[in-house]
C-alpha cells in the first residue's frame, strides 16, 4: 500500500553546507589513506629497513673454508658476525668491501677454533626472532598512520581541519535560531529601520523592483564602541527570513599565503547556493571588518601582501566582473576612516548606517530592556538613571544595570534600589571605592580642598552644570571626584561654555592653594584637560580674536598610522609660536578667573572642605542646605522627555 505524503506540509529542500560538508569529509579521507600507502611503500622500500641478511651475497662453505684456512697471512676477511638460532648465519666484510654470508653446521667445533685464531674481528649474537623484526619493521608505520588519524580527527572535533585551511569559518544562522530580535534593541530606531527595510526587501522584492529599485549590496554599521552595531546584526539574523552568514574579520587573516583570498571565494560560493536553495537571497555579516579592509599600501615599509589579497578577493566579490545578485554583505566598524575607499563606494556599501550614541530617550530604552530580568525596588526610576549616564553608550548601560543588581545581592537585598543604581553609574564611571586605603590628615584635608574648589565653582558658574555629589573617597585611579552630570543632552558647545569648564577644572588647583599655599600631583588630570580644551578652542573652534576664525592641523580625529604618519603640519612655525601663546592666555584667563571667584567665597569653601573632612561624600541637597543657596538658583526644572 502507497504511503500518502500529508497535505500542506512544504517539501523537504536539500541542505547544499551539509551535502559540501560530507563530500569535503569523504574527499579528505581519501586524501589520507592514499598521502598514507605511499608513506608505507616509500618504508618497505627504503634499503635501511630490509635486513642485511638479504643483500649480502652468498657464499659457497668450501670457498669460506679455504679463505678462512689463510686468512693469517693474506687478511681476505676483515670481518665475521655468527647469528645463533636454529639455521646458524654467518656474515662477514671482505678486504674489498664486499659483504658475504653462509649457512654453518650446527657441530662444527673445528671451524670455530679456525675462526678465532685466524679472524681477529669475531662476534657471536643472538638470533633475531619473527616478531622482532616485524615490530621494528612495522610498528613505526602504524604509528605514523596512527598519528595522521589522531590529527585528522582531532581537527575535524574542532571544526579546523588539517585539509581546509581555504575553507570559510563563517557560521549559518537558520530562521528562527537566533534569540536576539529588534524587540530587544533600543536606542537606535533609525539604524532598526533602515535593517528591517533591508530584510522587507529579500521577502518581498517585487514591492520595490515595481518601481526599478534595486536591491542594496551592502550595509556598513558605523559608530563607537557598544552602541549595539554587533547587536544589530543579531537582530537581523533572528529577524531575517533567509540564510545568515556570520563571521569576524580576523576570520580571513591567517600565517599561509592566500588562504585569506580562498576563504573569501569560498565564504560568497557558499552564501550563493543557500540563496539559490531558499530562492530568497543571502545575508552575510562581517564584524570588525577593518581587520581585513584596511587601505592598501599603508604603513611604514609598505603594506600586507597578504591582507591586500584578501581585501583584492573580497572587492571582486562585492561588486566584480561577475557578481550575481541576491546577496547583502553587512559589516560594522569603529573605525571607518581607515578602511579601502574602493570598499565604501557605492556599488559595494550602498548605505552607511551611524550607530551613535544614545540620547536620554534611547538610553531609557536600552534600561527598560537590560533591567527586564532585574527584580526592581518600588523607588527606581529609571529615567533619572537616564539623565545620570549622558554619553553612555548601550554596553555602558547594561554594564551599570548589571553592576546595580551585583551589588544589591552583595547587600543581601530582595530587590534592586535606585541606591544601587546610582553606586553602579559611579562603579562604571570611575570604578570601585578604595575604603580600606589609608591616607594622612594632610592629603584628607588637601583632597577636600581640591574638590572643594571644584564643588563651589560649579554653583558660581552659570554656563557649567551644578555638581550631584562630591566625595574624597579614592575611587578608581582618582583620590577624590567631583560629579557634575549635565542636565540634558548637548551636541554643541559655546565658547563661554568651554571657557566656564576650563574654568570649573582648575578650581581644585585655586583650592590648593588657597588651603596651603602650594599644589600638588593630583592637579595633573585636570590641566591635561584644559590644555586639550584650550587648544582645541584655538585650533579647531576658530574661537581666538588673535589667530581669526581659522582651524589649525588635520583635525581631531583617531590617528592611523600608515596614514597620519608623516603628515606634516599646515602652518608655519611662527604661527604655531603665537597658537601656544594664545593657549597660555585662555588658561592663565580661566585660572585667574576661578581664583577671584574662590577668593571671593572663601567661606563657602571652608564650609564645604569642612563637611568632607567630617564625612567625606556629600549630595547635592546636603550642600544647598549648608551654604543656604536655593535649590532653583541658577537653572530652571529639566525639561524631561516623554516616556518610551
Amino acid at each position: 500500500m502507497a504511503q500518502q505524503t500529508p497535505k500542506n506540509v512544504p517539501p523537504m529542500k536539500p541542505n547544499p553546507r551539509r551535502n559540501q560538508k560530507n563530500n569535503n569529509q569523504n574527499s579528505g579521507a581519501w586524501m589520507i589513506w592514499i598521502v598514507l600507502g605511499i608513506i608505507f611503500v616509500m618504508i618497505l622500500s627504503n634499503p635501511s629497513t630490509v635486513s642485511h641478511t638479504a643483500t649480502a651475497a652468498k657464499m659457497g662453505y668450501s670457498d669460506f673454508y679455504r679463505l678462512l684456512k689463510n686468512n693469517r697471512d693474506t687478511q681476505e676477511i676483515k670481518k665475521l658476525t655468527l647469528t645463533e638460532g636454529v639455521d646458524r648465519v654467518l656474515q662477514g666484510k671482505l678486504a674489498n668491501g664486499k659483504d658475504f654470508r653462509l649457512s654453518v653446521p650446527q657441530d662444527d667445533k673445528d671451524l670455530m677454533s679456525m675462526i678465532r685464531e685466524n679472524v681477529s674481528d669475531f662476534s657471536v649474537v643472538p638470533a633475531e626472532t619473527f616478531w622482532t623484526q616485524v615490530f621494528f619493521n612495522f610498528v613505526p608505520v602504524f604509528l605514523i598512520i596512527f598519528f595522521i588519524w589522531f590529527i585528522g580527527r582531532r581537527g575535524a572535533e574542532m571544526g579546523n581541519k588539517i585539509w581546509s585551511f581555504g575553507k570559510t569559518r563563517a557560521k549559518m544562522s537558520e530562521k528562527g535560531s537566533g534569540k536576539i530580535t529588534f524587540k530587544d534593541v533600543a536606542g537606535v530606531d533609525e539604524a532598526k529601520e533602515e535593517l528591517q527595510e533591508i530584510i522587507e526587501f529579500l521577502k518581498e522584492p517585487k514591492k520595490f523592483e515595481r518601481l526599478g529599485g534595486k536591491i542594496p549590496k551592502g550595509v556598513l554599521l558605523v559608530g563607537p564602541p557598544g552602541t549595539g552595531k554587533t547587536l544589530l546584526a543579531k537582530a537581523v539574523a533572528g529577524e531575517a527570513d533567509v540564510p545568515f552568514f556570520s563571521l569576524s574579520g580576523s576570520d580571513f587573516v591567517e600565517m599561509f599565503v592566500g588562504v585569506g583570498a580562498s576563504r573569501v571565494r569560498d565564504l560568497f560560493d557558499q552564501a550563493r547556493k543557500a540563496g539559490k536553495v531558499s530562492g530568497k537571497g543571502c545575508i552575510i555579516f562581517i564584524d570588525e571588518i577593518d581587520a581585513v579592509g584596511r587601505q592598501r599600501f599603508s604603513g611604514i615599509g609598505g603594506g600586507n601582501d597578504e591582507r591586500e589579497q584578501t581585501l583584492n578577493a573580497l572587492l571582486v566579490e562585492m561588486d566584480g566582473f561577475h557578481s550575481p545578485s541576491g546577496l547583502i554583505v553587512m559589516a560594522a566598524t569603529n573605525r571607518p576612516d581607515t578602511l579601502d575607499p574602493a570598499l565604501l563606494r557605492p556599488g559595494r556599501f550602498d548605505r552607511r548606517i551611524v550607530v551613535a550614541l544614545p540620547d536620554i530617550v534611547g538610553r531609557e530604552g536600552i534600561l527598560i530592556v537590560h533591567s527586564r530580568t532585574i527584580k526592581l525596588g518600588d523607588d527606581v526610576d529609571l529615567k533619572r538613571v537616564a539623565q545620570q549616564t549622558v554619553y553612555f553608550s548601550g554596553a555602558d548601560l547594561a554594564n551599570v544595570c548589571n553592576e546595580a543588581a551585583l551589588l544589591a545581592a552583595r547587600r543581601a537585598k530582595e530587590t534592586v534600589g535606585m541606591a544601587e543604581f546610582l553606586a553602579a553609574v559611579e562603579r562604571v564611571t570611575m570604578g570601585p571605592e578604595k575604603k580600606s586605603r589609608t591616607t594622612s590628615k594632610k592629603e584628607k584635608e588637601m583632597t577636600a580642598y581640591h574638590e572643594a574648589g571644584h564643588a563651589l565653582l560649579s554653583f558660581l558658574l552659570d554656563e557649567v552644570d551644578t555638581f550631584s555629589k562630591v566625595s574624597i573617597i579614592p575611587r578608581g585611579m582618582a583620590g577624590g571626584y567631583t560629579l557634575t552630570p549635565p542636565t540634558e543632552d548637548k551636541h554643541y558647545y559655546t565658547k563661554k561654555e568651554l571657557f566656564g569648564q576650563m574654568t570649573l577644572l582648575l578650581g581644585g588647583l585655586v583650592g590648593e592653594e588657597v588651603f596651603m599655599g602650594d599644589t600638588t600631583t593630583g592637579v595633573s588630570n585636570d590641566l591635561e584637560k584644559v590644555r586639550s580644551l584650550a587648544r582645541s578652542m584655538v585650533c579647531a573652534f576658530g574661537m581666538n580674536d588673535q589667530l581669526g576664525k581659522l582651524a589649525f592641523g588635520k583635525g581631531m580625529h583617531p590617528s592611523f598610522l600608515g596614514r597620519d604618519l608623516f603628515d606634516e603640519k599646515d602652518y608655519s612655525d611662527d604661527t604655531a609660536r603665537q597658537i601656544d601663546e594664545e593657549v597660555k592666555s585662555l588658561v592663565n584667563a580661566a585660572y585667574e578667573r576661578a581664583k577671584k571667584l574662590i577668593n571671593e567665597h572663601r567661606d563657602k569653601l571652608d564650609l564645604i572642605a569642612g563637611r568632607l573632612i567630617e564625612k567625606e561624600v556629600m549630595d547635592i541637597d546636603e550642600a544647598r542646605t549648608l551654604l543656604g543657596i536655593p535649590a532653583l538658583l541658577k537653572k530652571g526644572d529639566p525639561v524631561v522627555p516623554p516616556q518610551v
